[in-house]
């Protein structure tokens, strides 16, 4: 099922300024630009009287040094003499794997940051948020294959960091094979998070992710396209080169520019419907814009499924 699109926009947030990507690419240090967003994302939660985290209550924890003691239950405490927080269903401790496609398809950029920097970026970003949920992270990175990979843990945060500023576009890139990889890995049921620009026809894709769902994962699947893949903008004639195959193609843009935004559309309608009916959490987001849909589009993945578990 697809998370429902906030309504909201991204300046309406504390701290959104820090979510365009745009402002990102200026942030050197990943840990640093992590923990900017999550902060100004967490924040403007809390701040906003519309949106926050869910308050649908899981269980109680004993009270660790530096918890937040607004979330201490004092009825608890007055009964036991003990302190204790309470923690929701967005907060409850769960495996948390993010697969990041480097394929070669990723480096495309209509601006100044292409996909796979976007991919970089909220891969960091939902770790780093994860992680303040004391969830265990971990982090797989592939093309044809997996290049690296980081087994979930509560300490692997910054080993997860490191692999994803190590992360570039080389290869061509395939779903099956690495997924399938991936997916014997995840020894431990939990949620995997992938981001791709799923450059496969829709049944290949559903095919592969549906390889993670086999091994009883919850699956969030992040489309990520260029702004110019979306709406196909150009407008002079010119070749345009397949970065997958290398192959190109003399193009018309004026005489396809309809046709190819249709077919956009039908490869968008067709991920969602086939992943939707393997339960699979399906998101297309505008590499332009900020980060904030994709943060609320996870979380809001993740009350859901906590709530069918």
């Amino acid at each position: 099922m697809t998370a429902a699109r906030p309504s909201h926009s991204a300046g309406s947030l504390p701290g959104a300024r820090f979510i365009d990507p745009r402002v990102l690419s200026r942030i050197a240090n990943l840990e640093l630009l992590a923990r900017t967003v999550v902060t100004g994302f967490v924040s403007g939660l809390h701040r906003s009287p519309h949106l926050g985290l869910s308050t649908d209550f899981a269980q109680h924890r004993p009270y660790l040094p530096g918890d937040d003691l607004r979330r201490l239950d004092w009825r608890l405490w007055g009964r036991t003499d003990r302190l204790y927080l309470k923690e929701f269903e967005a907060e409850t401790n769960a495996s948390v794997t993010v697969l990041l496609d480097c394929s070669r398809s990723m480096s495309y950029a209509s601006g100044g940051l292409s996909k796979l920097d976007y991919g970089r970026y909220l891969a960091a970003c939902l770790l780093w948020f994860s992680r303040g949920q004391r969830d265990r992270v971990g982090l797989v990175t592939f093309d044809t294959e997996v290049l690296e990979y980081v087994p979930p843990s509560g300490g692997h945060l910054l080993h997860a960091l490191h692999a994803i500023e190590r992360a570039t576009a080389g290869r061509p890139g395939a779903l099956t094979a690495p997924l399938g990889a991936a997916a014997g890995m995840l020894s431990r049921r939990g949620i995997v998070v992938v981001i791709s620009d799923l450059y496969e026809e829709p049944d290949a894709v559903a095919s592969a992710v549906r390889q993670l769902r086999r091994r009883g994962s919850d699956v969030i699947v992040m489309h990520l396209l260029d702004a110019a893949e979306l709406t196909f903008p150009f407008d002079d004639a010119a070749s345009f080169e397949d970065l997958e195959s290398g192959d190109r193609v003399p193009v018309v843009p004026g005489q396809i520019a309809p046709e190819y935004r249709g077919l956009v559309e039908a490869h968008v309608a067709a991920l969602r419907r086939l992943l939707g009916r393997d339960g699979v959490d399906y998101a297309l987001l505008d590499t332009s814009k900020p980060l904030d849909h994709a943060l609320f589009t996870y979380l809001a993945s993740r009350q859901r499924l906590a709530r069918v578990r």
